[in-house]
Order: structure tokens, then sequence, then C-alpha cells
């Protein structure tokens, strides 16, 4: 009985360590310091090259089913098919601004 209340004694006596600080998995977003201008910046970059990328695609698309029209309905198909692959890729970027952060968050 003395060895336990003398082991009771020398663990209340002991320093305690520090607690560690709760970890709030549910805070909002925040950006670094420093990044508060700059990564909008960059998604707006994106955006702009995606934009100009699809006005390209779609651009090309047409011109191949233009000259496929005659004796080249392979040229022509790939045209349409390449078509929906760029509407299909301008859909992902334009949801991205909204499927992102409702995943995310």
């Amino acid at each position: 009985m003395y060895l336990i209340n003398a082991l009771t004694d020398v663990v209340a006596a002991a320093p305690m360590a520090p607690t560690p600080k709760p970890t709030n998995w549910d805070a909002p977003p925040a950006s670094p310091p420093g990044m508060e201008s700059i990564m909008p910046e960059w998604v707006g970059w994106a955006k702009f090259f995606a934009i100009g990328a699809g006005i390209l695609g779609i651009i090309a698309c047409g011109i191949m089913m233009m000259v496929g029209r005659r004796n080249r309905s392979h040229l022509s198909a790939e045209g349409a098919n390449g078509l929906l692959w760029v509407l299909g890729g301008l859909s992902v970027v334009t949801l991205a601004a909204g499927v992102v952060p409702a995943i995310v968050t």
C-alpha cells in the first residue's frame, strides 16, 4: 500500500507535458500569407488560357468539318467528334470554380 501511495505522489508531482492545441478540421479556407493577391491572378490566367484554347479548338473542329465535307468524310467525323471533346473540356473548366469548393468545404 505504501508503494502505491508513493507512486501516486511521484506521478502527481511530475511536471505535466503541455497539452497540444486541438486542430480545427472544420476551419474555413485561408490563404497563406502573401498569396491573397497571387492565387486569384493565377486562376484568372488559367481561365484565360482555357477560354483561348476552347475558342481555337472549336475553330479547328469547324475547319476540319468544312474541309472533310467532300471525299474526306473521316476528317469531318473527327472534327465533329473533337467538337464534343472541346465542349466537354470547356464545361469542366466552367464547373471547376463551383464544384471544387463544394467538395472541399
